[in-house]
């Protein structure tokens, strides 16, 4: 009976625990932890895409897993994430090593490791390889796109920027797609940049001309459907580059240093979080129209013009609070794949 009992308990764990994975390597003779998100519909016989979500300076990868959190997406998508984990600078913070002072650890050639390893565990879509984060962990998306740029097919950075002389090094291998979001009144990574640090109009400029896009953007102002949050989203869009690829940028006007649509709770003064968009949502948006080629005729992205597989993540009102009253009011239907319907029911 007590066997019995005992199997009963540890039985639920097994069911959460399995996709959700705490593993490590030992790289350059220093332990490496991260921690993989297997997604439910996961099929060992298919190629899979691999998304890697970094966290910020004195981070951690449960808190960058928790911020972003694309597991829901991932479940009904189908890839694979990978927070990987910083290791101490000189100054004993949490880092990556994005070509600042004071640090000597070699992240790219752990992070190519890295996928090396998850490559014979699991079954990588290689030309499907895509990296995200926050902060300095957006830094080292971008460090990515220059210096592995042969195994990432597209990058997303967040409230992150470009050491000067790592973006005048900047040396990828083919036209890259790239989103970027960020906060025009961000605090810890200045959107029109400082002393030894870049600017976020000269790194999209950098881009869109590396990849040969159109230089005239296609400029969309989303829907403000959060009154609440004090900010507005700009949406920029360069298109038709080399290979179909195409660089983006949600401008985040009176956002903060924040993961927009996260409802973890900033740290310190972060400033404002705009709830008008879902950033993990028009993250994975983007990377599904791509792999390493360029623009894919099929991909795995909801498609705007179907609503047929689309789920409803919450209701609002005109003040952005969440509504469970239906009837004689203005609200706002948002979706998982990025869109917002306004509706009303009247009864």
């Amino acid at each position: 009976m007590k066997r019995f009992l005992l199997i009963l308990l540890f039985f639920p764990h097994f069911i959460f625990g399995q996709q959700t994975i705490n593993d490590s390597i030992i790289h350059d003779n220093l332990y490496r932890s991260y921690i993989t998100y297997i997604p439910a519909i996961y099929n060992a016989s298919q190629p899979t895409p691999l998304v890697f979500n970094f966290h910020g300076l004195t981070g951690n990868s449960t808190i960058a897993m928790w911020r972003a959190d694309f597991r829901s997406i991932a479940d009904t998508a189908n890839f694979i994430i990978v927070h990987p984990q910083g290791l101490l600078n000189n100054s004993g913070e949490t880092h990556w090593n994005i070509g600042q002072i004071g640090t000597s650890i070699n992240d790219i050639d752990f992070i190519s490791s890295l996928l090396d390893s998850l490559s014979l565990e699991y079954n990588i879509d290689s030309d499907r390889v895509y990296s995200t984060g926050m902060s300095n962990g957006a830094y080292m998306s971008y460090r990515l796109a220059c210096e592995l740029s042969d195994k990432i097919a597209a990058i997303a950075p967040v409230a992150g920027s470009y050491v000067s002389y790592m973006l005048n090094s900047c040396n990828p291998t083919h036209a890259t797609p790239v989103l970027h979001i960020h906060g025009v009144a961000d605090s810890s990574t200045i959107y029109y940049g400082n002393p030894g640090v870049e600017s976020i109009p000269s790194i999209i400029s950098y881009w869109v001309n590396y990849n040969q896009c159109d230089t005239q953007s296609v400029f969309t102002q989303i829907v403000n459907s959060n009154l609440m949050d004090s900010s507005m989203v700009e949406h920029y869009n360069w298109k038709n580059g080399v290979n179909g690829v195409g660089v983006e940028h949600f401008k985040i006007i009176d956002g903060g240093h924040t993961w927009p649509g996260s409802n973890f709770p900033n740290i310190g003064d972060g400033g404002i979080t705009n709830y008008d968009i879902n950033a993990s949502v028009e993250i994975w948006k983007f990377f599904s129209k791509y792999d390493i080629n360029g623009l894919v005729s099929l991909t795995t992205e909801v498609n705007e013009n179907s609503k047929l597989n689309r789920k409803l993540l919450q209701v609002v009102d005109l003040f952005g609070r969440q509504s469970i009253y239906f009837n004689n009011q203005i609200l706002f239907y948002v979706y998982d794949d990025g869109t917002v319907e306004k509706k009303v029911i009247i009864k």
